[in-house]
């Protein structure tokens, strides 16, 4: 056969099944659809998409599971995700640490955050905290660094584990301010406040989420924030980049479906996802935790993802850190 019409075939062929997928994305979801949260329930991704579960049934005409599966930091449940078949009735909640900042801090990672998954949307994005022990030898974040820079290796800051995002976000302003400390990591921001509020750790950098009660209840000192700018939640505190200019460090949540997902479907979960995220009680409770909800494209959440991963991996490879 002439090799030009052979062509001019497979391109009809091809545009032929147009119609019958556009169809079949149209007329899905036919069964439930499932949320996997690779994290135990009560965590932020957990209590978001079980505040829009609700509005996401309505929206799609089909009932919405969350499904906690949780272990190895996160590795299980986003690797039954990127093994599920790419129909749209299995997603799964994505956050920064899992798929930019472990894939460089683990060495076998059973995931591609780049490569297995198709970003759907990023839906809240927040901002950590740094917060001190009440008797500290400083108030704010240019007392903090006099301090570290006047007496090397004596500030102790803890974390929530090496290599973890807030360990990474410190160390990031390690480089950026110039001083040295000592790094104590935790489990968890349980086990963390008790040591702060004792004194056993001069301060700590974490999610503000779980900082919020305690510095409410004046049982511990919020030096500063390092969102970009001023945030409604704290709106005396300091940003970290008042201190240190430039400096900005933020986390975010998301969706995110197998590779290979039809783009339809994945435009139809997009749409949904983001207007049960401006429902104005999602918005406000969401709020309160220190969250800030986002709406936009498949390709803004794959933009933020990539350009995430590379900055980190960067971080990563300047700190000299092992994978573990």
């Amino acid at each position: 056969m002439n090799p030009s019409r052979r062509a001019v075939l497979a391109g009809l062929a091809a545009s032929s099944l147009l119609p019958s997928t556009r169809a079949w994305a149209q007329a899905w979801p036919q069964r439930p659809v499932k949320i996997i949260i690779p994290f135990p329930p009560g965590n932020t991704l957990d209590i978001m998409s079980r505040l829009i579960q609700p509005k996401l049934a309505e929206l799609l005409g089909q009932s919405v599971v969350v499904e906690n599966m949780a272990g190895a930091s996160g590795q299980i449940g986003l690797s039954a995700v990127a093994r599920a078949a790419p129909d749209g009735y299995t997603i799964g909640g994505g956050q920064g640490g899992t798929l930019t900042t472990l894939p460089h801090t683990t060495r076998k990672l059973s995931y591609d955050p780049l490569k297995d998954f198709a970003p759907i949307a990023l839906s809240t994005t927040n901002f950590l905290g740094i917060a001190a022990n009440l008797d500290a030898p400083f108030k704010t974040i240019p007392e903090m660094i006099a301090y570290a820079k006047a007496n090397p290796g004596k500030l102790t800051v803890a974390t929530n584990g090496e290599g973890g995002f807030p360990h990474l976000a410190m160390e990031d302003l390690r480089i950026k301010a110039g001083f040295t400390y000592t790094h104590v990591p935790y489990k968890g921001s349980g086990p963390i406040l008790n040591d702060l509020i004792g004194g056993q750790v001069q301060a700590t950098f974490d999610g503000i989420t779980g900082l919020t009660a305690q510095i409410r209840a004046g049982k511990i000192r919020l030096l500063a924030v390092t969102n970009g700018t001023k945030v409604s939640q704290f709106p005396d505190a300091a940003t970290v980049n008042e201190a240190v200019p430039g400096y900005t460090s933020g986390g975010w949540f998301g969706y995110i479906a197998p590779a290979g997902t039809p783009v339809a479907i994945v435009q139809r979960l997009n749409t949904a996802i983001n207007t049960a995220m401006r429902q104005p009680e999602v918005v406000e409770k969401l709020g309160a935790a220190g969250l800030i909800v986002v709406t936009d494209t498949p390709a803004y959440f794959d933009n933020i993802i990539r350009s995430d991963f590379a900055k980190y991996g960067k971080l990563v490879k300047d700190i000299g850190f092992v994978p573990q």
